[in-house]
């Protein structure tokens, strides 16, 4: 019984992240329907809570790698394309929002990375859900298919079927968070999106039986009862949706939106339980020992209270209407010119994030290389690229770092009381 409360636990943590994260990539990708300063504000609104967000997706990781083993090596490498597009689009968001939130005044090119990576990030959640969803080829617990057997028909409409639902909760969000033209907005979206969602959700439950090559086992009385009134009540929650889009108060489309997605959630699972992974890798085949179910049950049961703790103190300390405070003028930065050489002031902010941001890809990307690609070919390609690594690392660092030294970046003038105020 310690595997159920492992599943358990697993569609605890992907729930609350569809739930949670959803919301805040579908106000990324709304984002690239506004202009200006309102890009900005969609940002900062945000900015409040989607680090806590992203952190049910880290549980869910460490519940599935040490609860169901199984499903990681069936599942991982039969979708690493669209999971590694997924993280890096995830990494790439973050920095476009954090150097936004840190930079004076609105900055286009971080904003558009914000809202850019938030369609790459929820494109790649639905190729991965399809592709598993569509049956991966498994052999002796293992996957054993190409690379890209992910890329079928329903992958592809899974990927369009999640955008517009998270499209449906960023439109749900902005409605409770904000006021004026922004809500007005948000309103008129909500009522197209909820029937796109609609559509959408009627061909993938339609075509997942034509795509899925699950047996599903509808005649079962319990399951067919329960699937039905998972049915009903998304169908509920959609139609309260509906009727809150452009009225008061504004907390209800959100809240429909969430229900709808908890239902829609538990309908899948009931469809499948207890099968995991399609065609049939089942979830006591794919856990591990009773001893490691025990461990990660205790250790995750622990855990969750804290990670619910700092989730709803973020949802308490930003509640109510966003609004934009005044930014105050910050004083330039001042750099002392040297006698024998005048000083330059380069974007040297811009191109050190850019110049340790594709270190870190390329090395995530060399050492991923090296441990799965050439793992079996030749045992010393580990070592030498983790050195290649840390060596080119260290140098390009030491470079940048002197080269910023030389021209002065660092340089500021002591006597100056306002010289310790540096511009983002």
């Amino acid at each position: 019984m310690l595997e159920y409360a492992t599943y358990a636990l697993l569609l605890l943590s992907l729930g609350m992240y569809v739930v949670l994260d959803g919301y805040d990539l579908g106000v990324g990708m709304l984002s690239l329907f506004a202009r200006g300063e309102r890009r900005r504000e969609y940002g900062e609104l945000i900015a409040t809570a989607w680090d806590a967000n992203e952190s049910w997706l880290v549980l869910a990781g460490v519940v599935l790698w040490a609860g169901l083993p199984g499903v990681s090596a069936t599942v991982l490498p039969g979708v690493y394309l669209p999971l590694t597009g997924m993280l890096l689009s995830i990494i790439l968001r973050g920095m476009g929002l954090e150097f936004q939130s840190a930079a004076t005044g609105y900055r286009r090119g971080w904003a558009l990375l914000f809202g850019a990576a938030s369609v790459a990030a929820t494109a790649c959640q639905g190729l991965v859900l399809g592709g598993v969803l569509s049956g991966l080829r498994q052999h002796g617990g293992s996957f054993s298919g190409g690379a890209f057997d992910w890329l079928t028909p329903y992958s592809v409409l899974c990927a369009l079927g999640l955008v517009v639902l998270y499209l449906l909760a960023g439109a749900a969000w902005l409605q409770d968070k904000t006021e004026g033209a922004a809500r007005e907005r948000a309103g008129r979206a909500g009522r197209p999106l909820l029937a796109g969602t609609a559509v959408a959700a009627l061909i993938l439950g339609f075509g997942l039986e034509v795509a899925d090559p699950e047996r599903f086992r509808f005649d079962e009385p319990v399951r067919a009862t329960l699937y039905w009134i998972a049915v009903a009540g998304a169908v509920a929650a959609g139609a309260v949706a509906w009727h809150g889009f452009g009225r008061r108060p504004d907390w209800r489309p959100f809240a429909g939106v969430v229900a709808a997605q908890v239902c829609g959630l538990l309908a899948l699972v009931i469809a499948t339980v207890p099968v995991i992974v399609p065609p049939d890798l089942t979830l006591h085949q794919a856990s591990s020992p009773s001893g490691s179910q025990t461990f990660l049950v205790v250790g995750v049961g622990l855990c969750m209270p804290v990670v619910f703790a700092y989730n709803g103190y973020a949802w308490w300390a930003f509640r109510g209407k966003f609004t934009q405070a005044p930014e105050a003028p910050l004083a330039p930065l001042r750099v002392r010119t040297r006698p024998s050489r005048q000083a330059r002031v380069e974007p040297s902010g811009f191109v050190t994030a850019v110049r340790r941001t594709v270190l870190t890809v390329l090395g995530v990307g060399l050492v991923a290389m090296s441990q799965d690609v050439f793992g079996g070919v030749a045992t010393w390609i580990d070592p030498v690229g983790i050195a290649l690594l840390s060596g080119t690392a260290l140098i390009a660092w030491i470079v940048g770092d002197r080269r910023d030294q030389r021209d002065g970046v660092f340089d500021l003038d002591p006597a100056d009381p306002d010289s310790e105020q540096v511009t983002a």
